[in-house]
Formats: structure tokens, sequence, C-alpha cells
């Protein structure tokens, strides 16, 4: 039984002097403050979201407990 993909999410670069978009991105991935962490489930659409703001954020593939 194959298990699911979650992704960790770090902030690593502010969203500052970025455009609204990039900034709403960040937003609605939950993140708040540089350094900051969060998993989400590896679908399309929190890919997608990544690939728009990946000069911002750093991830991570984990293991789902």
């Amino acid at each position: 039984m194959s298990e699911k993909k979650r992704l960790r999410i770090t902030l690593t670069k502010s969203p500052i002097g970025y455009s609204k978009k990039h900034k709403g991105t960040i937003s609605a991935l939950g993140l708040k403050r540089i350094n900051q962490t969060v998993e989400h489930d590896d679908t399309p659409t929190v890919r997608g979201m990544l690939l728009k703001v990946n000069h911002l954020v750093t991830v991570e593939e984990v293991e789902a407990s």
C-alpha cells in the first residue's frame, strides 16, 4: 500500500516587493513569517502554487504519518 506524500514548505524569503498575487499565494499556503514551516498534502493545486512562488520558499517531501 502506498503512503501519501506530504510537503513541508518553509518561507525563506520575504514577499515584500513582489506582486499581490505572490503575496496572496504565500498567504493561501498559510505562511506568515520568514522561517515558518507548514505541511500540506502533495496535490496538483499545491504544486501549482509552489511553482509560482518557488523563489520564496523551500520544499521537502516527507512521508505522511
